[in-house]
């Protein structure tokens, strides 16, 4: 129980942890004045006793009566603020933190089962933790303490009875370890399962279109019950394993207290015992089993605190990419690969490829599908180290650079955008979240944009649905490319940005497009034959090679890829109905 206690409190941090070290002290201190009552009310008792029930034994009595319910009125209120500020502190900065941890991996660790952890733990594991821990921490703490102090107070007015509250304790103490193990085979089948019900009802509502117009309701929704149906089975398996094992911890507390009365009655009857201190054990008694019963009934849970713990901790683990580069100031933003190779796992995806890019110039990259057209992108913004070679820009390799300074010199358009649920002047301004309005609206009015952004309901501050889900594919490219504009980076990516635009929007596209790319770098992903066409190099990847490069007359006078590509789209073209 202890060391999930400091592993929780190290993981904290350390501002949180010192609000909970500190919420202890005023624990313990809660503590004392719960047991101010035990002297008050033998205070009271005593001159009942005595037949002497004077004005200063009834103030008396009151007034420690009085200080102990005001004292732990405001300790307790302190201690609950500091664990619930603590607490709740401790998942918000991780939540950041994981956030923050994540830009810095390589892009392979992202794929559609660590998306559906990373979900799981960021928000059903974290809000576990924020909610539970807090309760679990404040109760089982409180209860220990209190018991601490409570044995202390019993020992100063008899010592027998002391040694039975420790041996109640001790078997308390056994009762919980068996508990704690039933908790550590459990409850990681507990979080298997719940960690499975967020994926299946995840993977259900981001594949809704496909459920419906293929019209596998009936078995989606299967695969969803029979998660939850799994999940009921394992939530209540563990409650009955714990059940034996707290009454079990229920029995000991309150035998505990019986037995406190009993030999109490007993060494008063023998007379080793004055009946004030046989009254005040019986009433320590209540106050024991109290406490203990909290430590006990929460303690099952802290098995899911460790838990939410080590998934967390799981992730931060996650080996970044090396990012102890410093800011660099390039003299030119020419980019360069030299003999580069990387691999996908065991695959090999791009193969020994040099290539030299001027500065301000457009590079059109064309090829068959998953030939590495994108990730020779990406690698050049290093989404991705190169396991050979080495990529630079302005002469500087990629790696010396700071991961923020690198990604200042690039930005990105690509085939699917992504917009988050914000107004549409806080998407625009993502990458300066500070901008003023006029840029904002400087940048929408380059873009194309301005005209149905004023059509929205709030105009610029309409709030747009998680991914644009209110907007149409061509006003969501507008968007990220005046997105784009307003961060105004010297080298633009260009992935497929408009292969999926209807006619109606690419007039504006294109020209959203050429208002971006003035004067910078160039780099696109691009099958449309007038994008290519005025390219000043087009490179032609296959299998992870350059296999062609020159620019558009050059490549026709050539057998090859890209003179089949040409003719591909010229035929196509050509077809009217």
């Amino acid at each position: 129980m202890l060391s999930i206690f400091k592993r929780f409190f190290e993981f904290c941090g350390k501002v949180n942890k010192r609000k909970f070290y500190l919420s202890l002290v005023y624990g313990t201190a809660q503590a004392f004045f719960e047991a101010i009552k035990i002297p008050a009310a033998a205070m009271m008792i005593t001159a009942l006793l005595n037949e002497d029930v004077s004005n200063q034994a009834i103030w008396g009595s009151f007034g420690l009566m009085l200080i102990g319910i005001i004292g732990c009125a405001i300790v307790k209120y302190r201690a609950t603020m500091l664990q619930t500020e603590a607490g709740y502190g401790t998942c918000a900065n991780k939540r950041i933190e994981i956030a923050e941890h994540l830009r810095y991996l390589p892009m392979g660790y992202f794929n559609k089962n660590s998306l559906g952890y990373i979900t799981s733990v960021t928000t059903n594991t974290m809000e576990s933790l924020s909610d539970v821990a807090t309760r679990v921490v404040m109760m089982a703490t409180q209860g220990i303490l209190t018991t601490l102090v409570i044995t202390l107070m019993v020992f100063l007015f008899d010592w027998r009875i002391g040694c039975i509250i420790l041996v109640g304790v001790g078997l308390f103490l056994m009762a919980n370890r068996g508990l704690q193990h039933q908790s550590k085979k459990l409850i990681p089948l507990k979080d298997v399962s719940d960690s499975h019900l967020v994926e299946v009802i995840l993977e259900y509502l981001q594949g809704i279109l496909e459920v419906k117009s293929y019209q596998l309701v009936g078995k989606t929704a299967k695969k969803i019950n029979q998660a939850i149906d799994e999940n009921v089975k394992c939530n209540f398996g563990c409650e009955i394993h714990f059940i034996p094992f707290m009454c079990l911890q229920n029995f000991i507390t309150k035998m505990t207290g019986v037995m406190m009365c009993a030999m109490s009655l007993i060494f008063y009857i023998q007379g080793s015992m004055s009946l004030i201190n046989c009254i005040m054990m019986m009433i320590g008694s209540f106050m024991l089993y109290s406490s203990l019963d909290a430590a006990g009934n929460y303690s099952s849970l802290l098995r899911q605190v460790d838990i939410s713990v080590s998934k967390a901790s799981a992730i931060l683990a996650l080996e970044p990419m090396d990012i102890s580069g410093r800011v660099q100031h390039p003299v030119n933003h020419d980019i360069d690969l030299e003999h580069v190779s990387f691999s996908y796992e065991q695959r090999k995806i791009i193969d020994d490829v040099s290539i030299h890019i001027p500065e301000k110039t457009t590079t059109a990259i064309i090829g068959p599908s998953g030939g590495g057209k994108s990730t020779l992108c990406k690698l050049m913004s290093r989404f991705w180290d190169v396991q050979k070679g080495s990529v630079k820009l302005g002469g500087i390799n990629v790696k010396d650079y700071s991961m923020d300074s690198l990604m200042s010199h690039f930005s990105f358009v690509f085939q699917n955008v992504y917009l988050f649920q914000d107004t549409v002047a806080n998407n625009i301004r993502f990458g300066q979240p500070e901008a003023p309005m006029e840029k904002v609206i400087e940048a929408a009015k380059k873009a194309c944009c301005h005209e149905f952004i004023m059509n929205l309901p709030q105009g610029y501050e309409t709030v747009i649905g998680e991914g644009g889900t209110s907007l149409s594919g061509g006003e969501k490219q507008r968007l990220s490319i005046a997105r784009a504009i307003m961060k105004d980076a010297p080298i633009i990516i260009l992935d497929e940005a408009t292969a999926n635009v209807d006619p109606e929007n690419e007039r504006e596209l294109v020209t959203a497009v050429r208002e971006l790319t003035k004067e910078k770098t160039i780099l696109m992903i691009a099958h449309r034959l007038k994008t290519v066409r005025h390219a000043d190099q087009i490179l032609v990847v296959d299998q992870g090679k350059i296999v062609q490069k020159g620019n558009h007359e050059e490549l026709m006078k050539q057998e090859g890829i890209y003179r089949r590509f040409i003719q591909t789209r010229e035929l196509a073209v050509g077809w009217k109905l």
